[in-house]
């Protein structure tokens, strides 16, 4: 503290001496920007490994390209047709449309996720081969596009290997009214 008065008094007489002109000592401005380049090449590495790295998934939906039905011979009790309805609800039945009984579940796993387990182990215990199951997919008018993303999440947790997206017949709608 003691210094600091002294310097200080030091100073004032030194700049009586100078009549009033004081004197501005200028100092070096020179700013390291090593750091911030470091930053930058940190930054620039960061984005391109993270816009690399988190590519969208696109599942693929394989299309025919003739307009000409395809026919393939199914089993009755290897088909399990999913009517996606609005409000998150799924109607489905098994077998065919015509000696069909609708029932009623939603996206939840103890939902249409212990249904589809539940056929293909079915499936598997009478042809041998679970991989035998068809699942048709037949969006209703109220649905939306969410459900049929769910559904088709469900498709590929449950590893089903045949599928169909299909509009509603005139069997499922005359089901529909009787329910």
């Amino acid at each position: 503290m003691a210094d600091l008065l002294n310097n200080s008094s030091s100073k004032q007489n030194s700049s009586r001496k100078s009549q009033g002109v004081k004197k501005v000592i200028k100092k070096s401005t020179r700013i390291d920007l090593t750091p911030m380049v470091d930053l930058g090449f940190l930054l620039i590495t960061f984005f391109v490994f993270t816009t690399t790295m988190a590519k969208p998934v696109v599942m693929q939906i394989n299309q025919p390209y003739d307009r000409t039905p395809v026919r393939d011979e199914v089993c009755a009790s290897c088909v399990l047709t999913v009517l996606l309805d609005k409000n998150d609800r799924i109607k489905y039945y098994e077998g065919n449309a015509a000696t069909a009984v609708i029932h009623e579940t939603d996206y939840s796993p103890g939902g249409i996720r212990k249904i589809i387990t539940d056929k293909k182990t079915l499936v598997r215990s009478v042809t041998g081969n679970g991989d035998r199951m068809v699942l048709i997919i037949k969006p209703m008018e109220g649905s939306d596009f969410k459900n049929f993303v769910d559904m088709a999440d469900e498709v590929s947790i449950n590893a089903i290997k045949k599928y169909y997206l299909d509009e509603l017949s005139r069997e499922d709608k005359k089901l529909m009214s009787l329910k």
